[in-house]
């Protein structure tokens, strides 16, 4: 289940909100410009499903999404418990960063964590099959996907080059909670 929990980021201790309600996540992301939304299918996918077929499966909201915002490129990742670098992979992603591009994910399958640090707060959102999030260009983010990653996501790109991070150098990732699975 889809969660949000907003932090101090002085003090992981002191939690200002945390639900499970789709509706309120959505409405506290776009408080601060972050889009958040549940794409669901007719039927389910099967589990072996390949690229092809799951873009095909999401293809008219990823076309609403391109025509939108003009992105430009758009692809599917995987990660399982099993893969040989998924320690190097997970640890890619959890320092602080940024993108001079949109970062949008769509979780098919599994579960993965954007934690956000903007002005005084840390917002942690825990991503579930059938979640988008859409986290705007510059915004300082770190991003998990767990000891035993499990996931098939969506990836769309403004920047056909893909995911180019500008790391901040800042400690605060190492201070919050890490997802576990």
């Amino acid at each position: 289940m889809s969660q949000l929990t907003i932090y101090s980021d002085q003090d992981k201790n002191q939690i200002f909100i945390d639900t499970h309600n789709a509706t309120e996540i959505q409405t506290e992301l776009s408080k601060i410009g972050v889009q958040f939304e549940r794409w669901q299918l007719e039927k389910d996918l099967a589990e072996d499903a390949d690229n092809d077929t799951i873009i095909q499966a999401y293809q008219a909201e990823i076309n609403r999404l391109v025509e939108e915002r003009g992105y430009q490129s758009y692809d599917v990742v995987s990660m399982n418990p099993d893969h040989p670098q998924k320690a190097e992979f997970r640890k890619k992603f959890l320092d602080e960063h940024t993108h001079n591009e949109d970062e949008i994910r769509f979780f098919v399958r599994g579960q993965g964590q954007f934690v956000l640090h903007i002005g005084d707060k840390v917002y942690a959102i825990l991503c579930e099959k059938d979640d988008l999030i859409s986290v705007p260009a510059q915004t300082k983010h770190w991003f998990d996907m767990g000891p035993n990653p499990k996931f098939t996501a969506i990836r769309i790109f403004d920047n056909p080059e893909g995911w180019v991070a500008k790391f901040t150098g800042e400690t605060i990732a190492d201070q919050f909670p890490r997802l576990e699975n």
